[in-house]
């Protein structure tokens, strides 16, 4: 997934079948659009069972993985999912530590929660889940008495046996231990509010790299990978249950490795074997860092067709100092080769990023070089973000949070500006060109129209041909006619 400081300027809401990576729209005011971030994803689909659980996701695409186990693990011990909040007797928050503004918001609702408790159900059970459970269960449980059960993102599997706990004791149960081993190898995902196309398939967890401003590795803990076989199964089990696409993650997806059985499989290995199950599954990943981007890796993207010409390729920022204070282990330069390695290599390569903007100790100069980078490499796609400051990172306890919030304001929106343009640019060069389609759905702004996604993962919206339109999950031949900076408009020609 994308590397987060804090302040993601951007909705990343993510679900099955949408991008990864959502082009950037023209930015009037930072405070408004900031006010729709973190949404809840989804809730969980309606299933029969003695007590009904009401699921809510925040933050990335793991999260959105981690629910589906949970939802698997629930649905396995007897117990109903359920859509109405209102009717659930267990309201499980599963969240995002990333971003301040993210924590404020599931407060909020766990506190609209606990009123609804008091009120009018006093046997409701109220849990949080995930990287925020992990870092804050003390204020959670203890000073704010907000919920009534902490779950860590290691833990999910003891969810039955801590539930049943809080039920029969009337205490608190609490499990956030982190883990060295678990990766639910073994546990079908519940995809849930799926549309039936695309699918995540988680990889491995945790994190080694230890970025400055990154709060994963202590929340999510050490990296470790899921044995190929196990990822191979569940893949086929999609292609049989009729999906068209899946996107492999991890914190680190790239630097996957299974050493299992004297074997070692590296990520570029693997994306081969899973590449091999059909020619008709697409294949991405979320999220790569530059230094595990690999020469392998980039002949995978160009020898099998059906693994995307798309990399999404973090850079954080465009001056070497800046780089370091981030401990990102690449410099500018080194950075700008393996962007001309990989378009070299693989020809027509799509790419996006995260760019950070407000670093600590950050200069006018700094950030014009972060600018300059994003000219030369020209991204199709961005994550932009404010820096602010996560509790325990390496950039709280060494560096001093000293970039004026007006300037990182500014500097935020000329990066926003700027790739704006870009993205224009890079639509604008693909009109009259034709490219395949997968095939999502209905077009969200009219019936009439359909939208789906290129290999380079670019949406594109085309009007429904004839009387017998293509299904969700079907590929077709389309031609560009005209774009915006975030879509490019088409017409089916097969």
């Amino acid at each position: 997934m994308p590397d987060k400081s804090a302040e993601l300027v951007l909705s990343d809401v993510v679900r099955p079948g949408q991008s990864l990576l959502r082009p950037v729209q023209p930015i009037q005011d930072l405070e408004i659009l900031d006010a729709d971030l973190d949404e809840p994803k989804f809730v969980a689909v309606p299933s029969d069972g003695a007590s009904s659980v009401y699921v809510e996701t925040y933050g990335c695409q793991m999260n959105v993985s981690d629910s589906e186990i949970v939802a698997s693990v629930l649905r396995e011990s007897g117990y109903g999912l359920t859509r109405d909040a209102d009717s659930a007797d267990v309201v499980l928050l599963n969240t995002c530590a990333i971003r301040d503004n993210a924590e404020q918001k599931v407060r909020n609702r766990l506190r609209a929660f606990r009123a609804r408790k008091r009120k009018r159900n006093p046997d409701l059970k109220i849990g949080i889940l995930g990287c925020m459970a992990e870092r804050l269960r003390e204020k959670l449980l203890e000073e704010e008495q907000l919920v009534d059960l902490v779950v860590g993102p290691d833990a999910y599997r003891d969810l039955p046996r801590l539930l049943q706990s809080a039920e029969v004791t009337g205490q608190s149960a609490v499990n956030v231990q982190l883990s060295r081993e678990e990766t639910y190898a073994d546990i079908a995902p519940v995809r849930y509010d799926s549309n039936g196309i695309s699918a995540f398939v988680s990889i491995m967890r945790g994190c080694d790299n230890m970025c400055s401003f990154c709060v994963v590795p202590f929340t999510r803990g050490r990296e470790r990978s899921r044995p190929v076989v196990s990822i191979l199964r569940e893949c086929a089990e999609l292609i049989d249950a009729g999906y068209k696409e899946v996107t492999v993650l991890g914190q680190n997806v790239n630097s996957y490795r299974d050493g299992a059985n004297g074997t070692s499989v590296s990520f570029a290995e693997l994306l081969y074997r899973i590449s091999a199950l059909s020619p008709e599954l697409r294949i991405r990943y979320s999220t790569s860092h530059p230094k595990d981007c690999s020469e392998e890796l980039l002949h995978v993207h160009r020898e099998r067709e059906n693994v995307c010409n798309f990399i999404h390729l973090p850079v954080q920022h465009g001056n070497t100092e800046t780089l370091e204070r981030m401990r990102r282990t690449y410099t500018r330069e080194e950075y700008l080769d393996l962007v001309s390695r990989a378009r070299k290599i693989v020809p027509g390569v799509t790419l996006s990023t995260d760019i950070i903007a407000g670093f600590c100790d950050e200069t006018e100069e700094e950030h014009q070089d972060t600018l300059s980078l994003m000219r030369e490499v020209r991204y199709d796609h961005a994550f932009m973000f404010m820096y602010s400051e996560r509790p325990g990172t390496y950039a709280q306890r060494k560096y001093a949070d000293n970039v004026p919030l007006d300037t990182k304001k500014r500097r935020l929106s000329e990066i926003i500006e700027l790739q704006n343009s870009i993205s224009l640019e890079s639509n604008q060069a693909d009109v009259g060109e034709s490219f395949r389609v997968l095939v999502e759905g209905s077009s969200k702004r009219s019936e009439d129209q359909l939208a789906g996604r290129t290999d380079g993962n670019k949406m594109v919206v085309f009007d429904k041909p004839g009387r017998r339109p293509p299904a969700p999950g079907t590929f077709v031949d389309v031609k560009i006619n005209g774009c915006t900076s975030a879509t490019l408009l088409g017409s089916v020609i097969n």
